[in-house]
């Protein structure tokens, strides 16, 4: 496993289950990950060392979690070098790696998606945004780990956020070239889908917390909670989400050369005018990959060799008819600056009565648990319905002693409506 985050922790928490799994390594893990595999000090980004690792100890098979990775071809790297891996090609991973090439191939093949407008050089997207009025999105073309999509209520804050993403260069080079989008109203879910040569199936529904506090107010992040299953998305919808994004969207990437294989992960709004594209991932989301693998009855590992290998139309996925719900703790000041170094206590604790604690950001120092991230902990509980694991989850949340972090009070409020 390739990564150090919640996703690779329930990942890696999935996988060393299956006795397919000999033996797990985790390139860098954390603290939490250690517990369930052996983590190595090599970096995500590191793409020499992990192939130079893989091939010393003739791993059989490489999951690579994060993005960055996969941006940069560190699958091609690996199979180049007879290894099998997990995740599309550099090519294909340009579907998150820039948000211009997405919009551009969703015009080109008319999946729905938000209007939109591109530019290199700030006067010019300013004047656009003369003309388009608010509120409007202004989004980094490249990554930016989750914060590169600034809403605007008003077209001065629109203008700052041209300023901060390209004179400011927030986000490094991820910030060269911006996408202008229409601002799309309705509610937005996650939708996942593992692709291989032959077929896309679909993944049980989640849904995350975009803004930093309740009530969906603050800053964006990387996400503050999810649960699954989405109750917005019925069975009439997913076929919807399948033939009109999902299935074009692979076909479109074939046509065009670069054939997808992994997981999608579509942000969608679901609007009046039915489900509409935000924007493509190339890897599971964090967290909604955590309540997604706490549901999962199939060996987490087959299924992702039998994508990586070509056969996943043999798999049926099962699912635990529970719902799952994880509420993320964070550092204060996150996503803004934050501190790094404070203990974290009463990890024990919190998993009783089934509770998980998938560790996003931590590592050890002399038998403690030390935060070392923005988001550190996603607290994860399996329950009947999404109520009751939010109470289960938030019962785990307040058994851990850590002054230092926050949380969103509400995760699941959407899904407890219905």
């Amino acid at each position: 496993m390739v990564g150090s985050g919640g996703r690779e922790h329930a990942l890696c928490w999935a996988i060393a289950k299956s006795p397919r799994c000999d033996a797990l390594y985790c390139a860098p893990g954390n603290a939490g990950i250690d517990q369930v595999a052996n983590c190595v000090n090599i970096d995500a980004m590191d793409l020499d060392g992990i192939v130079r690792f893989a091939k010393q100890n003739s791993i059989d098979f490489v999951i690579v979690g994060p993005e960055a990775p996969l941006v940069a071809g560190l699958v091609d790297r690996l199979e180049a070098a007879g290894i099998k891996a997990f995740g599309p090609s550099a090519e294909a991973a340009r579907l998150e790696g820039s948000k211009g090439m997405t919009k551009d191939l969703c015009a080109r093949h008319d999946i729905p998606t938000a209007d939109y407008a591109r530019f290199d050089e700030p006067d010019a997207a300013k004047e656009y945004i003369r003309i388009q009025g608010a509120p409007i999105v202004v989004k980094a073309d490249g990554l930016a780990a989750g914060k590169g999509v600034i809403l605007c209520r008003n077209e001065n804050e629109a203008y700052a956020a041209i300023d901060y993403i390209m004179t400011e260069t927030a986000f490094g080079e991820a910030g060269d070239e911006i996408v202008i989008e229409e601002f799309m109203t309705g509610e937005e879910v996650s939708f996942f889908a593992l692709v291989d040569d032959k077929c896309a199936k679909p993944l049980v529904t989640a849904q995350d917390h975009k803004a930093a506090f309740d009530g969906d107010v603050g800053p964006n992040t990387g996400g503050m909670g999810a649960y699954s299953p989405a109750p917005i998305i019925d069975d009439a919808l997913t076929q919807a989400i399948m033939d009109r994004i999902i299935t074009p969207t692979i076909c479109a990437m074939s046509e065009e050369g670069m054939p997808y294989n992994g997981v999608l992960y579509a942000g969608l709004m679901i609007t009046d005018d039915g489900p509409k594209l935000v924007e493509y991932n190339v890897r599971f989301g964090d967290p909604e990959c955590q309540p997604m693998m706490a549901r999962l009855k199939s060996d987490a590992l087959e299924i992702l060799l039998a994508c990586a290998e070509g056969w996943l139309d043999e798999i049926e996925l099962e699912w635990h008819k529970d719902a799952a719900l994880t509420v993320v703790l964070a550092a204060e000041g996150y996503p803004g600056a934050y501190m790094t170094g404070s203990e974290i206590r009463g990890l024990e604790a919190a998993t009783e009565e089934g509770v998980l604690v998938f560790h996003a950001g931590t590592k050890e120092s002399d038998g403690k648990i030390i935060a070392n991230g923005g988001r550190v902990l996603g607290v994860t509980a399996r329950a009947k319905t999404i109520k009751a694991a939010q109470k289960l989850a938030y019962k785990g949340v307040d058994a851990i002693d850590w002054p230092q972090g926050f949380c969103r009070r509400d995760i699941g409020w959407r899904a407890i409506k219905y």
